[in-house]
Order: structure tokens, then sequence, then C-alpha cells
């Protein structure tokens, strides 16, 4: 007959038995941390630069994987989108013999980026989403839309990006396109301080601006200024490879 274990008295049954080391619950060292990071208290100057480090990964990585969901996204449903990579598939495939081509959706990168666009076109590298600048799914679509007329730009015009006035139209035309100048966008960005009516042109010529100011060959903003206006109204006015533009 096999010996039975003696029962213990009821009021150690009765009593829970805290644990002997905190950190083996599940999640309190987590919570713990968290709490102390935020509040800045309780946490070693090592253990603060790691939990930095670790918390800047996760949200380089939640951004990454929302971006890339929201870029293939609008390659399926967004008209804007759609059309533009058409028009560039168009172009690649005159380029190569008549050959069928699709559009190269890989050349189309998220990652952070440490200035203020939301987005940018190389033209051998492809474009750059700017994971940590983009707002929602829609201030994606205009920021792709911008790049990708960058890009029809690039092969429609062989355009050199050193040269103010191919840089300068190109931003206009891709401003002008791109759906990020609507009077809604404006009013988002700037509240009351746009013109109806003649917002839109005010909101283009900015833009491109701002953007020919880090051409190398610029020298400042006046310079910028200045390029723009001189090839504003026949770059304006190219709405190709749309028929018109919906402000």
């Amino acid at each position: 007959m096999s010996q039975e274990l003696p029962i213990p008295p009821r009021e150690e049954i009765s009593k829970a038995n805290p644990p002997t080391d905190l950190s083996s619950i599940k999640g309190f060292t987590w919570w713990r941390r968290t709490l102390a990071y935020q509040t800045g208290l309780g946490l070693t100057p090592e253990e603060k630069l790691r939990y930095e480090n670790d918390y800047k990964y996760v949200v380089q990585r939640d951004q990454c994987n929302k971006c890339y969901e929201h870029r293939d996204w609008l390659l399926k449903y967004s008209p804007t989108v759609i059309f533009m990579a058409q028009q560039i598939a168009k172009l690649n495939k005159t380029q190569t013999n008549n050959e069928e081509l699709k559009f190269d959706e890989s050349k189309i990168i998220c990652d952070v980026c440490p200035d203020w666009k939301s987005g940018g076109f190389h033209p051998d590298l492809g474009i750059l989403i700017c994971q940590n600048r983009i707002r929602d799914k829609w201030h994606l679509e205009d920021t792709l839309s911008h790049e990708l007329v960058h890009q029809f730009d690039n092969l429609k015009f062989d355009v050199d990006w050193l040269n103010l006035k191919h840089h300068a139209c190109s931003e206009i035309r891709a401003s002008n396109l791109s759906g990020e100048c609507r009077i809604m966008q404006e009013f988002s960005r700037r509240g009351f301080g746009f013109t109806i009516g003649k917002g839109h042109q005010e909101c283009v010529k900015r833009r491109a601006t701002l953007s020919l100011m880090g051409n190398p060959n610029c020298k400042d903003q006046k310079h910028a200024e200045n390029v723009v206006e001189e090839v504003w109204e026949s770059c304006f006015n190219d709405t190709r490879p749309f028929e018109s533009i919906y402000r």
C-alpha cells in the first residue's frame, strides 16, 4: 500500500502562496519596465537605453508593415495609382521593344526617413515612402501618386534632375496631378490659411519651391521661386498622362 501524503492544515490551504520572484509572473517584467519608462523612474541608464531601442524597433516594424499594407491596397484599388502604374508600364514597354511588361511594385520601398519629406524618387533606385511621416492611407495615396508622376516624367521626358528647370517642371506637375493640393488637403495642413480659387495654384507653387530648394544647384528660396515662375505656365498646364485634373 502506497504511503499517503499528509493533509496540510486548513489555514495553509486557504492562503495563497505568493511568488518568491515577482519577475516570474507572466507579463510583470514588461509591465514594470513599460511603466518605469513612461514615468522615468526605476530604470537604470542601461535599462532605459535598451528599452528605447526595443520600443523604436517595434514602432518602426509596425509602421513598415502598415506602409506596405497600404501600398498594396492602393495598387489594387486607387484609381490614380492604378492609372499611373499602367502608364509607366506602357512607357517601359516602349523602351524594351514592345515586350509585355508589368509595373514593378518592388521598387516602391517603405523605410524610415530623417527629414520632413513623406517620400522621394530616384531614377535608378525607385520610390521611397517615408513610413514615419505618413499619416494614413490617403496621405500615402497622395505621396505615392506624386512620386509616380516623377517616375513617369523620368521615362517620358528623360529628366535631368540636376537641371533646375527640369526639376521644377516635374515638381509642379507632381503637386498638381497627385491630389495633394486639393482644397481639403490644404485645409487639413493650413486651416483657414489658404485662399479658395487660387489656393490650388499657391499650394503647387509652394510645394514645388520647397522641393526645388533641396536641389544642390539651387542657391536659396528666392532662386527656387524664380525658376518655378519661369516654367510655371507650360508645366502647370501639362496634365499628361491625364486628360484633365480634378481639383
